[in-house]
């Protein structure tokens, strides 16, 4: 399920950048895991990937990047598990 809220997400990015061009966009889904990619060339780019673990627990893990009106590029990375969502963020120069 955080999987979905995670996708949500991504997906809001996407759509808020409805001018950009995919560059990448590639995915696999299984009942036990999964795996996306997706790279837009307005330097937004995702990546996430989850497995099953056990009867009802998703172990998620991935990242993505944008660039910021300054220049910036900011990376998060995260893995969700049955303890929550935990994100890192860096951003650069």
């Amino acid at each position: 399920m955080k999987f979905v809220i995670v996708f949500a997400c991504l997906f809001a990015i996407v759509l808020a950048n409805e001018e950009a061009n995919v560059l990448k966009n590639e995915w696999e889904v299984n009942p036990e895991n999964f795996y996306y990619t997706l790279e837009l060339d307005n330097h937004i780019r995702a990546e996430q990937k989850g497995n099953l673990e056990g009867k009802d627990t998703w172990i998620v893990t991935g990242e993505y990047e944008h660039l910021t009106p300054e220049g910036k590029t900011v990376k998060v990375t995260y893995k969700a598990d049955e303890t929550g969502y935990h994100p890192h963020v860096d951003t650069v120069l």
